[in-house]
């Protein structure tokens, strides 16, 4: 993820102008209403089930704030600033609860430390908010440059906690990490909450930067939004059946393309099911959610996605394992920087503007 503020009226613009056939006479299935705006340069959306009322939106600088019943709460679920530094692709960047909440009150953030450092971290909460004497360090992972830095954190349907981390930053994996088996860089990783202190399991391998990935809630299948290096955006998907190392393909490849004159590392070569390029405005995608929510029931198992810099959202249908029914939606968001999605199912997004907007 690029978070550098730009303009992208004409960019979007002329995106929609190049596609206006594929989404004209289409059923506008989602619209884009404002939320509550104000907010400081949001990231990530979280909820719980056992609390269906309430949204979680994590904030770059090191807080956490809630909306209860689409009002801002007062003060923070979290404040972590002393212990985050902030600013371009660093900063508070993901928030997860336990799948087992209602009776742990577990949660789980990943920041980056003052020093520039990965930290994945485990808080206990009154229910109210996070005690800052319960944190608990699970992962550290040293970066070596400021960007990079992943930070999604997502429970699997196995109950193992996806984290989901960068090639370690500048440009074009200098180093070689994402295909190298001896760094956490550049993987999927898996954690086992069940057991702090245990080491993480590379499940993958051969990511760029992941910004944003999700398992659908009705398949279990895994999608990423793979942000590209300066020609191609992508995003993966592994089906739930889908066994053993995967390798997404950095930086032996960026998207379909080669991107360097080398043999991939091990683990099964995943290719992904769509890509666009930068032609057209776009630089970073973000990735999102399958729907599965109620308020539009014929898009439900439409993936969302949308690009950073165009502010274009697409969705589109996976079927025998390809991206099918492509579709430009009639709205753009500036500064596009992360979807969520409610208890219930139904989708938001934020952008770094300050707003958090549901799309329904």
């Amino acid at each position: 993820m690029r978070l550098v503020p730009v303009l992208v009226a004409i960019a979007a613009a002329a995106v929609l102008a190049t596609v206006a056939g594929s989404a004209r006479g289409a059923e506008a299935a989602f619209q884009r209403t404002v939320v509550v705006s104000g907010l400081s340069s949001p990231l990530d959306i979280a909820s719980t089930r056992t609390d269906p009322r309430r949204l979680y939106v994590v904030e770059q600088r090191g807080t956490i704030r809630v909306l209860d019943r689409g009002k801002l709460r007062k003060g923070f679920f979290l404040d972590v600033r002393k212990l985050v530094v902030s600013g371009g692709e660093q900063g508070l960047l993901g928030l997860a609860f336990d799948p087992k909440y209602a009776s742990n009150r577990f949660v789980y953030v990943d920041y980056t430390d003052t020093n520039g450092d990965t930290r994945v971290v485990r808080y206990k909460t009154n229910g109210t908010r996070a005690i800052p004497s319960t944190a608990r360090i699970l992962l550290r992972i040293d970066q070596p440059y400021a960007n990079h830095n992943g930070g999604d954190l997502v429970f699997g349907p196995d109950g193992g906690l996806y984290v989901g981390t960068g090639d370690g930053g500048s440009g074009g994996d200098p180093e070689n990490r994402a295909q190298n088996m001896q760094t956490l860089l550049g993987k999927m990783l898996r954690l086992d909450v069940r057991k702090p202190g245990s080491a993480p399991t590379i499940v993958a391998l051969g990511l760029r930067n992941p910004w944003r990935y999700s398992f659908d809630r009705a398949t279990g299948d895994l999608y990423i939004g793979d942000v590209g290096q300066g020609d191609v955006e992508e995003i993966d998907v592994t089906p739930k059946s889908q066994k053993g190392l995967l390798n997404y393909g950095w930086d032996v490849y960026e998207g379909s393309r080669q991107f360097e004159d080398k043999a991939p590392g091990p683990g099964t070569l995943v290719f992904p099911v769509y890509q666009y390029t930068h032609d057209n405005g776009g630089c970073s995608v973000v990735g999102g959610y399958v729907y599965r929510g109620k308020a539009a029931a014929s898009e439900r198992g439409r993936y969302i996605l949308g690009d950073y810099c165009s502010g274009v959202i697409t969705t589109l249908r996976m079927a025998g394992g390809k991206a099918t029914a492509v579709r430009l939606e009639p709205f753009t968001i500036a500064n596009l920087s992360s979807f969520g999605e409610d208890a219930a199912g139904e989708l938001y997004a934020t952008s770094l503007d300050g707003t958090l907007y549901r799309l329904s």
